[in-house]
């Protein structure tokens, strides 16, 4: 059974857990991150996904793993696409479904 509860998003973690508990402003961790305020903002305010170059940033400043960052994108990721209705009416292929098509 699929949640219908989105997974967090991982800028919200960033900002929470890690931000917040360090008291780092975005400025001053976009310094260290050497990324631009507007990009880490755009993570940590949920507008802009963290990529895989960010996650290494992020490993290298906060020693959280960079796959641990690209896991929980990718959870968000697959879960706004499958309840964004944009994807629908698609069927399995299957060497009877490739047969119809000829």
């Amino acid at each position: 059974m699929e949640n219908n509860m989105p997974p967090v998003h991982p800028g919200s973690i960033l900002r929470e857990d890690i931000l917040k508990e360090m008291k780092l402003s975005v400025t001053t961790a976009a310094i260290n991150l050497q990324v631009s305020r507007k990009q880490l903002s755009e993570v940590v305010n949920e507008k802009a996904a963290i990529s895989a170059e960010m996650a290494v940033r992020l490993e290298d400043a906060f020693g959280v793993n960079a796959e641990f960052w690209l896991d929980m994108q990718k959870a968000y990721d697959i879960w706004k696409v499958k309840h964004s209705g944009r994807v629908h009416g698609i069927r399995r292929i299957s060497p009877e479904v490739i047969g119809q098509a000829s």
